[in-house]
């Protein structure tokens, strides 16, 4: 008999996701620009579109698939312009999206090098670039309309390590729950 509640199973739903985006993305190598996704229920996908069944590979919970299990589908559309929390402020996804996904790259320094890391944005980008001790990462953080939030990372120099975590990037889950409209009172009345 299982313990797990539909909200366990719907955070299980979403961290699968994540991890096969993550893996998908990979397979693409490094250098790669901010890349959103929608997340939508595989069984509903299937009962939408029964054609994509093969194309896609999907399996639903008639074929063993865990019922709340996620499909991620690319937003061609979405163009980064370098402040991704700006890029995502105007997005509002319609009601048959259950959760959102972004994927993108980012340099980071350890705390120690923070001091020496010049104001002007332009000398910073380069510092970080040149620093002997910097970390590539590529991060793929989503957000369900259950109030879920996770993250998973691959560091560049640890390629079979993967982090995950609820709050990896809390800042960047919040904003994503923000384009699901979780933060707004008036949506939760409707819910």
């Amino acid at each position: 008999m299982s313990t797990e509640t539909p909200a366990d199973q719907a955070d299980e739903a979403l961290v699968a996701a994540l991890i096969e985006l993550e893996r998908h993305i990979g397979e693409r190598g490094w250098d790669q620009p901010p890349r959103l996704f929608a997340l939508v229920r595989t069984d509903d996908v299937i009962a939408a579109e029964p054609e994509l069944v093969q194309q896609l590979g999907l399996r639903g919970s008639a074929d063993g698939a865990p019922e709340d299990a996620l499909t991620a589908i690319e937003q061609d559309h979405f163009q980064g312009s370098g402040d991704v929390l700006a890029d995502l402020e105007p997005i509002v996804w319609p009601d048959a999206v259950f959760g959102c996904a972004i994927a993108l790259e980012r340099t980071f320094l350890p705390a120690a090098a923070e001091p020496d890391l010049p104001e002007d944005p332009t000398a910073a980008a380069e510092f970080v670039a040149q620093h002997p001790d910097r970390q590539d990462v590529r991060v793929v953080v989503g957000a369900d309309r259950a109030g879920h939030s996770h993250g998973v990372a691959r560091l560049i120099a640890r390629p079979d390590d993967l982090l995950a975590a609820p709050d990896l990037v809390p800042g960047l889950g919040a904003a994503l729950a923000h384009t699901l409209k979780l933060d707004d009172p008036e949506v939760e009345e409707r819910q």
